[in-house]
Formats: structure tokens, sequence, C-alpha cells
């Protein structure tokens, strides 16, 4: 549900930003994309992975070539990599870093990983064909959640490289970032219209490729977890239409606000970030079993790296939650 929140907002605001089409039909217009998945379905799932993969590229080569032009410090770029006291202090940065993590590695996608192997062609009744198959499964799901973790840094790097040490009061939106890579005035020499169209349109390819992969995630939930069979687009419009309520009542009783809206988007990548840990919970127990996973389970540093990641990020999941409820009262 969360995910169906970020996407149905990712891609109307993308679509208000390159067509000028208001946030309400943008929202609504997401609905059809049930079609597109229903395309998609006639190809197979090797087709569909070429597709995930080819957006992907196209997210990374657009940030990849803005960070380029934006020309980032590189000594503070990468002491931007280490963790500072800040983020565990200040329940504004741990917020959105908490954001960034539900974003980078959501937890629906934990499934949808590991059942990537069952698509490969291979014999059950081999071991060698068995161990071949979780390699390149462990390759393509390595391979993924970098492009994903570089896309995020990319992003990051872009913003402070063009808007460190402006007033950013007024560059807190989709829209006024879209408005910021045309101005001379905030980024300097690099500003052009094209700046602001190549970010936009890898807005709406994120949000299309969480789309599809959302989709693989809730058919592979419920077919494994509730055993309950749909065909792939009534499922997909059944939580399409229950992911534009809230993001159609948010535009009513707020207008055509876009800062109301990305709030709503920032608090769905946060949710993730706290689901989190109740998916890697239960997958470290079944990957360190010898009884499930035979000569497969996972090895001891593998195990103790996990166990230490999840209970850090349920730390600050906890840590989070009790500074805003305590900001409530």
């Amino acid at each position: 549900m969360a995910t169906d929140i970020a996407e149905v907002i990712g891609s109307a605001i993308a679509l208000n930003l390159l067509f000028g089409i208001p946030l309400i039909l943008g929202v609504i217009i997401t609905v059809l994309d049930v079609f597109l998945l229903l395309v998609l379905a006639k190809f197979g799932f090797r087709k569909i992975e070429a597709i995930v993969v080819t957006l992907i590229i196209t997210i990374l080569v657009i940030f990849l070539y803005e960070v380029i032009l934006s020309d980032p410090n590189m000594s503070d770029m990468l002491g931007g990599f280490i963790p500072q006291k800040q983020v565990f202090t200040d329940k504004g940065a741990l917020f959105l870093a908490l954001g960034i993590i539900g974003a980078t590695v959501m937890p629906h996608n934990l499934y949808l990983h590991s059942s990537i192997v069952q698509a490969r062609k291979y014999d059950r009744n081999d071991k060698k064909s068995l161990k071949e198959a979780i390699k390149f499964s462990t390759i393509d799901s390595n391979i993924q959640l970098t492009a994903a973790f570089v896309v995020n840094c990319l992003l990051l790097i872009l913003g402070a490289a063009l808007f460190f040490g402006q007033d950013t009061s007024n560059l807190g939106q989709f829209t006024q970032l879209y408005d910021a890579l045309q101005n001379n005035a905030i980024v300097g020499a690099i500003a052009s219209p094209v700046l602001s169209v190549l970010f936009a349109i890898a807005l709406l390819a994120s949000g299309q490729n969480a789309t599809i992969t959302g989709t693989l995630t809730g058919q592979i939930v419920m077919e494994g977890f509730i055993h309950m069979k749909l065909p792939v687009w009534i499922r997909r419009l059944i939580t399409r239409i229950l992911a534009i309520i809230p993001v159609i009542i948010c535009i009513v009783i707020y207008g055509d606000q876009e800062n109301a809206v990305e709030q709503l988007l920032i608090y769905t990548q946060v949710f993730l970030s706290i689901a989190l840990p109740f998916s890697m919970i239960p997958l470290t127990i079944f990957t360190s079993s010898k009884k499930l996973m035979g000569d497969f389970k996972n090895h001891l540093w593998v195990t103790i790296l996990a166990w230490v990641i999840t209970v850090i990020l349920s730390i600050l999941n906890i840590q989070l939650i009790i500074q805003t409820l305590s900001g409530i009262s």
C-alpha cells in the first residue's frame, strides 16, 4: 500500500511537470498502468526484467549526467558517506535517512528477489545447477540494489552540489527543483530546460519501475503466503484504487498543493523503513536454517551481519517513533 501510494504520487508529479496535468487528474491517470502490465505480462518474466533494467539505466544515466555537470566537491562528497552524529540525534535528519533506506530497500522487494531464482531454468535435483541458479540470482540482486543505492546517492549529491549555500526555503518541492534546474541565478551556467525535462523523465521512469516490481511482488506474496490466485491486472487494479484514495483525499483537503502530497510521499518511505525489519527477521532466520536451506544456508558472517543491520535499523526506527510521539505530546 505504502509503495503504491509512492508510485501514484511520483508518477502524478512527473506528469504534472512534463505536461502540466493537474495532480488529481495525474493520480487518476496512474490507474491506466494496469493496462501497461497486461501488455507486459504477455512477454514473459525475462522481457519484464529487461524493461526494468532499461528503466533503471535510464534513471542512472540521467542523474549521473546531471551530477557531472554540477561538478561536486569530491572530498565533501566522499565525506558524506560517513554517518554523522546529527543523523542519530536530529529528528529531521533521521526522518530523511530512514526514508532513503525505505525507498532503496523496500521490504516487499526482499520477497521479489528471493523468488526471482525460481524463474530461472535449472534442475532442482542437481546440486550444481541449484548452486549456479542461486549464484546468478545473488548477482542480479546485488546489481539492482547497488544501482538503487547509487541513484539515491546521485540525487543527494546533485541537490547538495547545486543548492548548498543557497536559500533552500523555496526548493522543497519537485516543481521548485524542476524550475531551479533551468534558472541561471540558482544553478549557474549549467541551467537548462533540458535538465529539468530529464529530471521529470527520471521521476516518471522511477514510478513505472516501482509499478512493475510492486505488481510482481504483490502476486508473489498473495500466492505464496495466503495462497490466493488472482489475475495480475485485477489485483493491480484493486491495490491501485486503494492507493489513490488517500492521495485524492490529501489533494481534496489541501488543494492542488504539491508540498502536502510530497509530505505524504516521504511518510510512505519512512513507513517502509519501519516495516523492513519485519521482512528481514524471518528472512534471516529461514536462510540461516540448515534444515530449510541445507548446504545453501547463510555463512556465519552473513548471518551475523544480517542480525547487526536488523538490530541497528530497528533501534533507529524505534528512536524515530519515540521522537515523533514526544513531539506530538
